[in-house]
């Protein structure tokens, strides 16, 4: 029976990659509490501007800054869903704390995935092209690469230059942008669009008709909530007496 979505990984593995990155979604949103929400301190005065310039009610401007902890927490797991969908490709595997991120079952391909092209620190460049380099000169036919899946543009090249004031440079590593690795290991010149264009379906279909909601989500929303209702102030308010009561002055908020 012919795939529903995408004809170089099987719908089952597709979904199972689509639920490991819903559930860490909901691990991350369940783990904002008000205790977490509050552990680095909130910028109420950016909170009163965004609320003013960007017209946010307050339930709004809240929800939008803790999507955005949450954001920090998922940027992880969205790189790990791609190295689960191309392992799922006839002919390669995921690594599991072997040293590269996917490999191709006759050693012939390693590779070391990254998100976003500027997510790496010069020593994480360096280490990432020795890791790579040391794959290439213990497997003789192996290419081995670097991918930024999040490319300034599409290309594939020769990872060579200077790294932290050393040159480095090796015959068989190369840095390639993500759309160029998903068809080099798929076959398909486009296969990196195409997951982007049936993400939308399989998701909702995933989700089902009753998409799956977790009680804790909003907890420090509803947390908030509460607690403003009981002190009778805004939320913003709420939340500015409780991260900066000792502040000169703001014990008076009322």
């Amino acid at each position: 029976m012919a795939n529903k979505y995408l004809n170089f990984i099987t719908d089952e593995h597709l979904f199972n990659c689509i639920e490991n990155l819903h559930n860490s979604y909901l691990k991350a949103k369940a783990n904002i509490d008000k205790k977490k929400f509050y552990s680095n301190k909130i910028d109420t005065i950016k909170l009163t501007f965004d609320s003013k310039f960007n017209d946010l009610d307050e339930e709004s401007l809240l929800k939008a800054e803790m999507s955005r902890q949450i954001d920090k927490s998922i940027n992880n797991s969205i790189g790990t869903f791609h190295e689960e969908i191309l392992g799922g490709i006839k002919g390669f595997e995921k690594g599991s704390k072997s040293g590269y991120d996917i490999k191709a079952k006759n050693n012939k391909l390693f590779a070391e995935i990254k998100n976003k092209h500027n997510t790496m620190s010069s020593s994480s460049a360096e280490a990432a092209f020795q890791k790579l380099a040391r794959f290439a000169d213990d497997y003789k036919q192996a290419d081995c690469y670097l991918v930024d899946i999040l490319a300034k543009k599409s290309f594939i090249k020769k990872w060579s230059g200077l790294i932290n004031g050393k040159e480095y440079s090796h015959s068989r590593v190369n840095r390639i942008s993500g759309d160029q690795f998903y068809s080099l290991l798929s076959g398909k010149s486009n296969s990196f669009f195409e997951l982007y264009q049936i993400l939308p379906k399989a998701i909702s279909d995933y989700l089902g008709n009753d998409e799956i909601k977790n009680s804790k989500i909003n907890s420090a929303l509803e947390e908030i909530k509460v607690s403003s209702k009981t002190s009778k102030r805004s939320m913003l308010d709420e939340i500015t007496f409780e991260n900066y009561s000792y502040y000169l002055g703001f014990d008076k908020l009322k």
